[in-house]
């Protein structure tokens, strides 16, 4: 290999030869970790696993949303309907499989007598999943006055 010399009074020709150093030591490293790793690669652990057959997923039911005024007046969905309609209905929904849903949203100003009434109702007809629907509280906003 050709490395520069002290003597300056030669004309200095441009290094031709490559340094393979580096490289050599780069692939000898790699060779070590090769031959540690080597052994773990083909070390198994056998196990007897379980099978299993999957059911299939359940039928999402339908959802029925029974609103109440502030005045007491009951929705089906976007409709009026009475009080005495209300039971009818709500068997006529229970019989169906699978069972609907039934999301019931009521009104502040409505009367608590009223919605335990249509719960009863609910639960005397067999309609057994029920839920409250509520609005989300608004976050408050910051304000800019300084606290004192």
């Amino acid at each position: 290999m050709a490395f520069g010399g002290f003597n300056q009074n030669q004309q200095a020709a441009p290094m031709s030869d490559i340094n393979v150093t580096p490289m050599v030591d780069v692939m000898l490293v790699l060779l070590v970790i090769f031959i540690i790793t080597a052994p773990l690669f083909t070390h198994a652990i056998k196990l007897d696993l379980p099978t299993a057959q999957a059911e299939a997923a359940p039928e999402k039911p339908e959802t029925i949303s029974l609103s109440i005024n502030g005045e007491g007046q009951i929705f089906w969905g976007n409709d009026v309907i009475a009080r005495q309609d209300l039971a009818a209905r709500l068997a006529q929904a229970a019989q169906k499989k699978p069972q609907p849903e039934l999301q019931l949203r009521a009104d502040k100003a409505t009367r608590y007598e009223i919605i335990a009434e249509v719960m009863a109702a609910a639960q005397g007809n067999g309609l057994n999943k029920l839920g409250f629907v509520t609005e989300p509280k608004p976050a408050a906003a910051p304000s800019s006055a300084p606290a004192k």
